[in-house]
């Protein structure tokens, strides 16, 4: 009998699981030293759809790894440290989850994070593109509305661009709605299922409140407040931790459900649908974030926005401006890097 410790965390990491799955999935975290990479590894290395977990950052590492690889699971886990050891974390990867960067502090946006962070997922996009081309790329680094575009600039660069393989993690705005809808109206969050359009930060997080299900009706005033909770949520976690991080334990759990989504939908598991930033041709920004069926090669279908209210409409054109000038500024900080 398994312990509670042995089950996956949280009724969405369970229920992503499928009893069929082929585990063997060998999954990277490069910056799995950090504030969100230690959790996750530790989730991921929790699961029994893991086989083999390699753990990459510029500090820390092999301690990280030493500590998870005594965890009664079947993952096996090594720690790689250092630009020189990136190659070997990285081939005969399936997965690729990339939380690597600098956090937010109060007063910062995730835009704000911009320089730094840009060069540091750009450096090592390029390295999975050298090194497991093929595998799926996950990336949770702020600003996701401009490091998927880096991301993608970075790999036609390297000749090995597919649009079906490169994810921004805003599964975080997911998991928010839904708890936020469930305390609202008295459900269990578990079976409440928010779609989030759009993009990662502020005003572009749309939560499409009217599909979700189970249905909910809320006064438009309400559902202003909701909306804006759901859209600045990260701020709240900011400045509740006052200067000593940003989200990291939530956003560890929802990047692991993530991943497990992707990785049961890589062993043929039918129905798997996630939202994600990803290449779109839903609106005229050439990244948009819609629910996504999941399949063996990655994206199988984008579901597209379907039917939205007139709030919601009004969001999404509130949207655009700010989507488009972060994507470009992703796609020309490619173009001028030497």
């Amino acid at each position: 009998m398994l312990s509670a410790l042995a089950r996956p965390a949280g009724a969405a990491l369970r229920r992503s699981f499928s009893t069929s799955a082929q585990n063997s999935a060998k999954v990277a975290v490069l910056g799995a030293s950090g504030g969100i990479g230690q959790p996750l590894s530790l989730l991921l290395k929790n699961s029994p759809l893991v086989s083999r977990l390699t753990l990459y950052d510029i500090a820390h590492t092999p301690g990280v790894a030493a500590d998870l690889s005594h965890i009664e699971t079947r993952a096996t886990v090594k720690g790689y440290l250092g630009p020189e050891q990136l190659p070997d974390c990285l081939k005969g990867c399936d997965v690729v989850v990339i939380p690597a960067g600098v956090p937010r502090k109060p007063g910062m946006t995730r835009d704000d994070l911009f320089n730094t962070n840009a060069t540091i997922v750009a450096t090592l996009t390029a390295a999975c593109a050298q090194h497991c081309p093929e595998a799926m790329i996950c990336i949770i680094s702020n600003p996701v509305n401009s490091t998927i575009p880096i991301t993608a600039e970075v790999f036609k660069k390297h000749g090995v661009y597919n649009p079906n393989k490169i994810f921004g993690v805003t599964t975080l705005d997911i998991v928010r709605a839904n708890t936020f809808v469930a305390e609202l109206k008295g459900l269990d969050p578990a079976r409440v299922n928010v779609p989030v359009i759009g993009g990662h930060a502020g005003k572009t997080i749309i939560p499409v409140i009217s599909q979700c299900t189970p249905k909910v009706d809320f006064p438009q005033d309400q559902l202003a407040t909701l909306t804006g909770r759901i859209q600045e949520a990260g701020t709240e976690v900011v400045k509740a931790k006052a200067g000593a991080g940003s989200a990291t334990l939530s956003m560890a759990y929802a990047g692991a459900r993530f991943v497990f989504s992707l990785v049961d939908a890589m062993n043929g598991k039918e129905g798997v649908v996630e939202c994600s930033f990803v290449k779109s041709q839903e609106t005229d920004c050439p990244y948009f974030s819609t629910p996504l069926l999941l399949g063996k090669k990655g994206i199988e279908k984008n579901l597209g926005i379907g039917k939205i209210s007139p709030f919601e409409e009004k969001m999404i054109a509130e949207a655009i401006p700010e989507l488009k000038a972060s994507i470009k500024k992703g796609e020309e900080f490619v173009k001028n890097m030497k």
